[in-house]
């Protein structure tokens, strides 16, 4: 008989009652479960348990009958919105199924589009279609961390109800979802791209408050799928040719569709990146921002896998990001650049005049509206100020600004190769702390003076001899202090080379030859009288997302030393899609510093002529390099005020990692902490803020020697600060 009943329970579980698709996966996102996570439970295939979500399959015995009990479990610890008794107004899907109707999105120009009309009351818009849930996702995998997606709440008489994006897939049917930040699913009814385009501007209710009152709002920024591309005529990957080229070409379907609909395409066309656009009309501008993943939209370098995650938590990704430093508009170079500017907006809109009216006006203390060109000694080879130069001219220290970040190196000493550690120290968001409070010019050209008395106020590029410093004896603080300047780079140099006669230097790095103990007297120089701290908003908005994303994975400030190690062991494990927001705001930082020095690329482009990126009021070298100069002189002020207090000096530097010999594998055995916390003043500290620094790696000094050894040649001497991260040489670095 217990057979018999053991075979009519197998009977009604083969059948458990499941919820609707929708539900399943509102109630795994609820839980912060991954698709990997509940596949490996149920001994299944990740793409099994996504077809299940979206309806594709169903479950069959035995897996049925453990999916069906997780789910109900959830069930109990998640409740469905309705059946919760909150009130209709706290969540987005009850505001639309009330059929609140927010005013329509006025999407912004960027600097990619034509200059946007000024702005007028836009209509009210057609309410949105309903949201099949809006339950908010956990931002961690730990029960106890703080949340850092909630559901988004718009600010009060706000437009974009539904936040700056949307992730859109389609299932086997052909319908097509849009995924929100905070758990948001949208049903998109739109059957075509222009039709997408339309919809997004006047029903989605997408796009984000401006990041300065004289800004302009973001666009809203549509993600499309591999299934979502297919679904509205693209194709889920570029051909060879396209991807070389950047885009579609001008005469695919598309493309057309868009055109019949009077919609335009920015000069970048229809590529991974893409800004689809009408010209003003009635003082109203109207713009959506496409980001096709498997277009290499998300660069690996910056974005890790974020490619290839479920929809649900890429929404996720993006609109952490989004909301902690701004809608992507791009790379993350091309976002940080954009980033500048929406901080610091070129234009206000002035008094008003006699007949009531206001105009546009140059905002004090932004870039303006009009490229500067720079300093000849500034400008990068083959632009148009260096035109009269032969063809193959090469300019050295005396003619050119070189500040680049340290790539230095030399053999260890005897005493070192009796330790049995290199321990790499690493600066947080190094470039960004350099930013931090820099002066740099503004919205004026340079001015060329002859024989100036040095001014470290004036932001600007100075011929000047540094040869005569002497790093065996320097100032640190008010004190002559004596050290070993042979085991210590140049702060003049990226090489950490002893300069050997006049050279263009910014204006921090004379300012810290001066610190140092040493007069100096300036040959000419370029100078520029408008200045200000024009990145101290961005430094601010970039170190803000870098430290609360931080502490959502579990690393706070104010930690003591060791509990700072502690934390950060493994920290992207607890939440590898914080991880993720963590890189892209460091890359952020990293790529908006050297798009202001962005090079010519291809196109035909010719030494002597301009390119593209010239026609924009932040390609300013000038301030790339004094960021570059100021964060260069921080690492080697830590290094002297280390050398000074202990007699440790580094063995390699690479940017912002620096490599030193020690008897253990920590920092700990590197950096003199007391009893109390306290370190060396003015040199390196253990911490999560931009400017400390955190374990970059340890490897054996007998890998070091065999490192040397092996990569050793013509007076090379191999940069350990390369391959501390991993201990690994790759067959590029030995030459093979």
């Amino acid at each position: 008989m217990s057979e018999l009943f053991d075979a009519v329970d197998a009977l009604v579980a083969s059948r458990s009652p499941l919820p609707p698709p929708a539900e399943r996966r509102r109630l795994r996102q609820a839980h912060a479960l991954t698709l990997d996570e509940v596949a490996a439970a149920l001994d299944v295939r990740r793409a099994t348990v996504g077809d299940w979500e979206m309806g594709k399959t169903e479950p069959r015995p035995p897996q049925r009958e453990a999916y069906a009990r997780l789910l109900k479990q959830l069930a109990e610890l998640y409740p469905a919105p309705e059946s919760t008794g909150a009130p209709q107004e706290e969540t987005a899907a009850s505001q639309k199924t009330a059929g609140a109707a927010p005013e329509a999105v006025a999407p912004a120009a960027s600097d990619t589009t034509p200059p946007a009309a000024p702005a007028t009351a836009p209509p009210p818009a057609t309410p949105a279609r309903p949201a099949r849930a809006a339950q908010p996702s956990p931002s961690s995998r730990r029960p106890d961390a703080k949340k850092a997606a909630p559901a988004h709440t718009p600010a009060p008489g706000s437009r974009y109800t539904h936040g700056p994006l949307l992730v859109l897939d389609a299932d086997a049917e052909r319908k097509v979802t849009g995924y929100g930040i905070g758990g948001l699913i949208l049903d998109v009814p739109a059957k075509s791209l222009p039709a997408l385009v339309e919809w997004t501007l006047t029903e989605a209710q997408l796009g984000a408050e401006r990041l300065h009152g004289s800004g302009k709002d973001a666009d809203p920024l549509l993600v499309l799928t591999e299934t979502a591309c297919e679904r509205y005529g693209l194709p889920a990957a570029l051909s060879h040719e396209e991807r070389l080229a950047g885009r579609l070409p001008e005469g695919h379907k598309v493309i057309r569709q868009l055109e019949r609909a009077e919609w335009k395409l920015t000069r970048r066309g229809l590529g991974p990146w893409a800004r689809i656009y009408r010209p003003a009309q009635g003082g109203r501008r109207q713009c959506v921002q496409l980001c096709i993943p498997s277009w290499r939209a998300l660069d690996g370098r910056a974005w890790g896998h974020a490619a290839q995650l479920e929809p649900a938590e890429l929404a996720r990704v993006l609109g952490v990001y989004a909301q902690r430093v701004m809608t992507p508009v791009g790379s993350t170079a091309v976002t940080g650049l954009q980033l500048m500017t929406a901080l610091s907006p070129p234009t206000r809109a002035s008094e008003p005049d006699a007949d009531g009216r206001r105009h546009s006006e140059h905002r004090p203390g932004s870039l303006g509206t009009e490229p500067v060109d720079p300093a000849p000694c500034e400008a990068t080879d083959g632009h148009p100020v260096l035109a009269h130069l032969p063809r193959f001219h090469v300019r050295g220290p005396g003619e050119r600004l070189f500040e680049e970040a340290y790539d230095w190196a030399r053999d260890l000493t005897d005493a070192e190769c009796m330790k049995h550690y290199l321990v790499g120290i690493d600066v947080n968001l190094a470039f960004g702390a350099a930013a931090n409070g820099a002066v740099v010019g503004l919205a004026t050209p340079p001015v060329h003076v002859t024989n100036p008395a040095f001014d470290a106020t004036l932001p600007g590029s100075w011929l000047v001899d540094l040869s005569h410093v002497d790093l065996n004896r320097v100032k640190v603080g008010k004190q002559w202090r004596d050290l070993d300047g042979d085991l210590l780079p140049s702060p003049f140099t990226p090489s950490g080379r002893r300069p050997e006669g006049p050279a263009w230097y910014a204006t921090p790095t004379v300012a810290y030859a001066v610190e140092l103990g040493y007069d100096i007297a300036p040959l000419e120089a370029w100078v520029r009288r408008e200045s200000g701290r024009f990145l101290d908003g961005w430094y601010k908005r970039l170190r803000d997302a870098y430290v609360t994303t931080m502490k959502d994975l579990g690393v706070a400030e104010k930690l003591s030393p060791a509990e700072f190690l502690e934390t950060m062991d493994g920290y992207k494990s607890r939440d590898p899609e914080l991880g993720i927001v963590v890189d892209a705001v460091k890359m952020t930082v990293k790529g908006g510093i050297g798009k202001l020095q962005e090079k010519a690329r291809g196109g035909g482009w010719k030494p002597g002529h301009a390119w593209p990126a010239l026609a924009r009021p932040t390609w300013r070298p000038d301030i790339r390099a004094a960021v570059i100069s100021r964060a260069r002189i921080n690492m080697h002020r830590k290094m002297v005020a280390l050398a000074a207090a202990t007699g440790q000096y580094p063995v390699a530097v690479l940017s912002d990692c620096a490599v030193y010999a020690a008897d253990g594998p920590s920092p700990l055995d590197v950096l003199p902490y007391d009893a109390d916390g306290k370190t060396v003043p003015g040199s390196f500290r253990l911490g999560v803020s931009p400017g400390m620094v955190k374990h970059e790696g340890t490897q054996s000094v007998l890998w070091g020697a065999d490192i040397l050894e092996q990569l050793a040649g013509d007076g090379h001497v191999a940069n350990l600060a390369r391959y501390i991260k991993t201990g690994e040489v790759t067959a590029k670095d030995t030459g093979e």
